[in-house]
């Protein structure tokens, strides 16, 4: 098997975990404050895994370029963006289906990718990532028909909206953040993702703490008084973060991301189990499509 595809569904599985979390937070914090509990309370346990990395290689942490730290930025910005937009969605829709809409950023990495870094897939990986999508959308217009106009509604619904734009701001993210390793010089790749985490979770952390500060600055006392919750949530988004740009260094985003929507599953199981949140039978066939989407992407990417 692939380093990159363990990488990818242990990624999965923790931004599940703590989206999950996150939407919990949602009932105590602001968006904005909710989203910057996973950057501030994250960048400790970035920090532990760079040195934790670096003690067991053996190897000084890699250096950065103004260009690299360019890149951080604007990957965080993207995240940061793409964060405040599913949580946004939360609030039209249900747990579940909110992700679902951000999904389709796996057809919009691959054509990120495409323009933004030449990565070019194989047709099989393609057709993949198009019936995943098409899985996605089926999920989220569960019980309101597939007529063309049935589909109108559904993709122009606010929650979709949100949801779609969620997926543009993390398919941008990915696609710098492997920009950002291959821009830095020649080493070990894993040590190079570890030290772009903490560099951008540092970034994030000062953007999105300036903008709360100034604008809700009461949030601020909130994001303390949580530190219990959030903390949960800064752990499990630098694992989870860790994973995904371990598995961007070893792999095109777009097979990357594809694979990702494996997380669709475990999003139905939080749902239902944690959120207590019921799932419709048509969302589970729609998760099946996406299962079968991610098949032929892994079929495609030998």
């Amino acid at each position: 098997m692939a380093p990159w595809i363990p990488f990818t569904l242990a990624a999965a599985l923790f931004q599940c975990w703590r989206t999950a979390l996150q939407q919990r937070l949602r009932g105590e914090l602001s968006v904005n404050a909710a989203g910057l509990v996973r950057y501030l309370y994250g960048v400790p346990f970035g920090l532990a895994l760079l040195l934790l990395y670096s003690l067991v290689s053996g190897a000084p942490v890699p250096g950065m370029t103004a260009f690299v730290v360019l890149l951080c930025a604007l990957g965080g910005f993207g995240q940061i963006l793409g964060t405040n937009l599913l949580i946004m969605a939360f609030g039209y829709r249900n747990f579940a289906v909110g992700t679902a809409y951000s999904k389709t950023e796996a057809m919009q990495a691959a054509l990120m990718g495409l323009v933004l870094m030449g990565e070019n897939l194989a047709p099989l990986s393609w057709l993949g990532i198009a019936v995943g999508v098409g899985g996605v959308l089926y999920l989220s217009l569960a019980g309101r028909g597939t007529a063309p106009a049935a589909l109108l509604r559904g993709i122009t619904q606010p929650a979709a909206l949100c949801g779609i734009g969620a997926g543009f701001g993390f398919a941008f993210t990915a696609v710098l953040i492997r920009w950002a390793n291959q821009s830095m010089p020649a080493g070990d790749l894993i040590h190079k993702a570890l030290t772009i985490l903490v560099v951008t979770n540092m970034l994030q952390t000062l953007m999105q703490g300036a903008w709360v500060a100034w604008r809700e600055p009461g949030s601020m006392r909130a994001i303390l008084a949580s530190w219990r919750s959030s903390a949960q949530v800064g752990a499990l988004s630098a694992f989870g973060s860790a994973c995904w740009f371990s598995a961007f260094a070893l792999a095109p985003v777009a097979l990357v991301r594809a694979v990702g929507q494996v997380e669709i599953l475990f999003t139905l199981a939080f749902s239902r189990f944690y959120l207590k949140e019921k799932a419709k039978p048509a969302e589970m066939a729609g998760a099946l499509v996406v299962v079968a989407g991610v098949v032929l992407v892994l079929i495609g990417s030998r």
